[in-house]
């Protein structure tokens, strides 16, 4: 189901400090790079221009792996999930920046990822070799256009082995050859990432992805539009939250795969979900008991952490072959989809905790999840 994940991002290669002919395609139209000898002095200065525009987003990285400190002329933010892939870890992530000082609606972003010194085996390590290769290495232009009023959000993902990574964003505004020399704006994130293992027969679940909306597609989605729509699975897109805040008119929509149930001979499984909600509050009573033990008037649940209370619940949900049908078979990898829209009308303003429990009815074995989120006036 997921083998699309391998397949969602573009590879860089340097050579002696410069972007390789593979890179360069990335950068150049198709028209321009097949003009061969017949090309123009202008479209030549085009061609050094975005091999400059290459070479100076990767010094850029370069300098942050050093640890120098860099100068960003806009902020960025990071927000990723994780979700299972055939290979490794699949990433999704979205970078969000804001551009409203930029000149020109264009940029260039760069991800690159490195393991750090001992998260893994030497067998499994993913430092970069002599030709300066890393685990992530990936650049590609994005139009800011739909960015005008307001922060620009942009989605990609890459697969990964697990352990610990520092990955580094560069984003640079794109040059205009026709324009005066000006500095283009530039950007440089550092973010640390600890990449959970999947690589388990266990019961567990990919990341739980907070969503402002989800949507069913009439077909699959194309192998080349996949690397600009990490979130799609199956055939449903998710569209990530850009925060944990929500007004009381909004729906709360988590989604998530769960992998690994218990599956009989008969190709039997049965799996509970369940959600549970609680509002911190001043001067609630802890529960020092673990489990399902906590009990009121809206029936059981985990107990309260200290300094929450129970606020309320939504209705499980089940999955097994009579709800799903008889061709669904989780033993050959295929994960259960899981989810819920929740409208936050009844809940009063506040800080919440949703705790997801997963129970694997036909083992026993149960998991827990959890989201904080905010809701406002």
């Amino acid at each position: 189901m997921l083998a699309w994940l391998e397949q969602t991002t573009l590879t860089v290669r340097r050579s002696a400090g410069a972007l390789s002919a593979t890179a360069l395609v990335l950068l150049f139209p198709a028209w321009l790079l097949a003009q061969g000898s017949s090309r123009t002095a202008d479209t030549r200065q085009i061609e050094r221009t975005q091999q400059e525009e290459g070479e100076a987003i990767l010094s850029l990285a370069d300098a942050a792996m050093l640890g120098k400190a860099l100068r960003s002329d806009f902020s960025l933010q990071w927000q990723n999930d994780f979700i299972k892939a055939q290979r490794g870890t699949f990433v999704p992530f979205t970078v969000t920046a804001d551009t409203a000082t930029l000149a020109r609606r264009s940029a260039l972003v760069y991800v690159r990822a490195i393991r750090k010194a001992g998260s893994a085996r030497r067998s499994d390590r993913q430092d970069p070799d002599e030709s300066g290769a890393y685990p992530v290495d990936a650049i590609f232009p994005v139009d800011l256009t739909a960015a005008n009023r307001g922060p620009a959000r942009i989605s990609r993902g890459f697969s990964v082995a697990p352990g610990e990574y520092d990955v580094y964003v560069v984003m640079r505004e794109r040059v205009d050859p026709g324009a005066p020399r000006l500095r283009p704006k530039a950007a440089v994130l550092r973010q640390p990432l600890v990449v959970p293992d999947f690589r388990t027969t266990e019961l567990t679940t990919s990341s739980i992805i907070v969503a402002d909306r989800l949507a069913q597609l009439e077909s699959s989605v194309p192998a080349s539009q996949l690397a600009e729509r990490p979130y799609v699975i199956g055939r449903n897109e998710v569209v990530p939250a850009a925060d944990r805040r929500f007004g009381r008119h909004e729906e709360l929509i988590v989604v998530f795969l769960v992998y690994n149930p218990m599956v009989t001979p008969e190709r039997q499984f049965d799996v509970r979900v369940e959600y549970h909600f609680y509002r911190k509050a001043d001067g609630a009573k802890p529960a020092g008991a673990s489990g399902h033990s906590g009990e009121d008037g809206r029936g059981p649940h985990p107990p309260e952490r200290s300094g929450e209370q129970y606020f309320n619940r939504t209705d499980p949900q089940r999955f097994n072959p009579a709800l799903m049908g008889a061709a669904f078979d989780p033993s050959t990898g295929e994960p259960v989809m899981a989810g819920q829209i929740v409208p936050l009308a009844g809940f009063e303003v506040g800080d919440y905790r949703l705790d997801v429990q997963v129970i694997d009815l036909l083992s026993g074995k149960s998991i827990s999840r959890e989201v904080l989120f905010t809701v406002g006036s």
